[in-house]
């Protein structure tokens, strides 16, 4: 009996180390699973849109449409898959990053381009929409992969229902 209850115990310790390990790596999925060198590229890259994306409020406000056009270009430009990374780096983003992941961050970098296209012939109604696709982007990228850092998106704020 005494020899059934060891083995028993080892098999629910094994089994519960291999949960441990599977919740482990399940939690370091996505951008958490990325090595700390591309994580840091990425937090580089959404610092710098952070301040761009304020910047196009101002250059906005005082109609500066080539400094908007500036702007956007440097944010389509950004983007981390473009830039001069390893094939070892290219492969983890690609085998890392889930494909809608990468789906938002090239919608994302195309509303960028768009916008800078609308800032150049000085279509101000496109420029405030492709502005507001950019916004939409951002928080619709947030919302999906990193609520672990924005934890607002996991309040009951954001789980309201719009209604009419």
């Amino acid at each position: 009996m005494k020899h059934i209850f060891i083995k028993l115990l080892l098999s629910i310790t094994l089994v519960c180390a291999m949960s441990s390990a599977y919740a482990d790596a399940a939690n370091k999925q996505g951008v958490e699973g990325l090595s700390t060198e591309l994580r840091t590229l990425l937090q580089k890259e959404m610092i710098a849109v952070d301040a761009a994306m304020k910047d196009i409020i101002s250059a906005n406000a005082t109609g500066d449409t080539q400094k908007i056009s500036l702007i956007a270009k440097q944010i389509k430009d950004s983007f981390i898959l473009k830039q001069n990374l390893s094939s070892d780096q290219k492969h983890e983003l690609h085998t890392t990053l889930s494909s809608d992941f990468i789906k938002q961050d090239q919608d994302f970098h195309y509303y960028a381009g768009m916008l800078e296209h609308a800032a150049e012939n000085n279509k101000s109604e496109l420029i405030g929409f492709y502005y507001s696709r950019l916004f939409d982007a951002c928080s619709n990228c947030h919302r999906t992969h990193a609520k672990y850092k924005f934890q607002y998106f996991g309040s009951a704020i954001t789980e309201m229902k719009h209604e009419h």
